[in-house]
């Protein structure tokens, strides 16, 4: 129950794409961009999602960054026109693909909110996850309503300002984080709350868990640190510690008004089915229409600020770049991709466990790790019957 996620939102335009009493017909003429029907996709062909890193500029220096993202943006960044044509490109892939606009802090481009028009106006899902900065003002977020935006993920990796703002090194960022949930909750965007799981954060989890309730958000995300950027400094769970919160979470999901994903710990599937849950009673898809069992490379896919396709953003092996390659082409053709899509490829423990077509370990955490994508993953504690072979370089068993 990796997307354990509420029934589809449909949107409108501003008091029409998102907000009022219900959607309402675009005030232009953009394409009908409706989440496609999730059993449907062959992950071999398109991505369930697909993730625009369009600035790694930031005022923030979070502890668990991954882009190691800086206060100036890059001076070979995709331009506004190279932006469009790689929208065109996911375009491509099928109708109502979902592109996530991500940073360092998107919103460093001036020309955000032309992107997310222009590809909103093409009948792409645009998201965006935006840093907790005095950026995000109302105003921007109006704005970001009125461009088409359908979902807005804002990240709490603390149930106060003093855990979250020490997390982020940043004082305010917990209350800007928060007045920026609820008016995207008023202007009607709906809402994700992304939290990182660290030694530093699991205990915060619970009072998040009620900060995300009380936003009104429709999902939360919760990710299992991966040891790449800045992140490579902070103390993971251990295994044992992992399986709890996993566990945990599982039993969150069935009381919550929320959804509840993970990112980065796909063994959550086989924690909750191992709970007596059938992975197949959960809603097959969340409001931007996600399903279960997205991995990097495998539904899922990143493309860098300048322009490298990467399977995940924590898994930063390139298979070519949308400059000068075709994005679609790279996605299903690649061999980097083909092996990551491909269970009987996996090694050590991963590739003996029972479960690795519902699971499959984390790729970018085999991967930061041992530098092979097709290794094991060091977090997951679970042994299948009869396995004696080596266990996964990395592996972290006390917290």
């Amino acid at each position: 129950m990796a997307d354990d996620t509420p029934p589809p939102h449909v949107s409108g335009k501003k008091a029409g794409r998102h907000g009022g009493d219900g959607p309402s017909a675009p005030d232009s003429p953009r394409e009908s961009g409706g989440p496609p029907d999730p059993s449907s996709i062959d992950t071999s062909r398109r991505p369930f999602v697909l993730v625009w890193e369009v600035t790694q500029a930031c005022d923030l220096a979070c502890d668990h960054c991954r882009a190691d993202a800086q206060p100036a943006r890059h001076p070979d960044e995709l331009t506004t026109q190279e932006g469009k044509r790689l929208l065109d490109q996911a375009r491509s892939f099928g109708p109502g693909q979902l592109v996530v606009l991500s940073g360092g802090d998107p919103l460093a481009r001036p020309d955000l909110p032309g992107l997310i028009e222009y590809g909103s106006d093409r009948g792409l899902r645009m998201t965006l996850t935006p840093s907790g900065t005095n950026s995000l003002t109302p105003s921007v977020v109006e704005d970001l309503a009125s461009a088409g935006i359908e979902r807005l993920a804002l990240s709490l990796d603390g149930a106060t300002s003093g855990a979250h703002d020490g997390f982020r090194s940043e004082s305010g960022s917990f209350e800007q984080t928060v007045e920026a949930a609820r008016t995207a909750r008023e202007t009607g965007i709906p809402l994700q709350i992304n939290t990182t799981v660290c030694a530093a954060t699991v205990d915060e989890l619970s009072g998040i868990r009620d900060l995300v309730a009380g936003l009104g958000a429709v999902l939360w995300s919760v990710f299992f640190l991966v040891p790449v950027g800045r992140g490579r400094v902070l103390d993971p769970v251990s295994p044992a510690r992992a399986e709890e919160t996993m566990a945990w979470l599982s039993e969150v999901s069935e009381r919550a008004s929320f959804g509840v994903k993970t990112t980065e710990a796909p063994h959550y599937r086989r924690v909750a089915i191992q709970r007596k849950r059938d992975a197949s009673e959960a809603p097959d898809a969340d409001g931007i229409g996600r399903r279960l069992g997205i991995t990097a490379g495998d539904g899922f896919a990143f493309v860098s600020h300048t322009g490298d396709l990467y399977p995940s953003g924590f898994l930063p092996e390139s298979a070519g770049n949308v400059r000068e390659e075709s994005l679609t082409e790279r996605y299903r053709e690649s061999e980097l991709f083909e092996s990551l899509r491909d269970p009987g490829q996996l090694r050590g423990k991963c590739g003996a466990c029972e479960f690795k077509h519902v699971c499959g370990g984390s790729r970018s955490r085999a991967y930061a790790h041992t530098g092979d994508p097709l290794s094991s993953d060091p977090l997951c504690a679970y042994v299948p019957d009869g396995y004696d072979g080596p266990m996964p370089t990395g592996r972290v068993d006390a917290d």
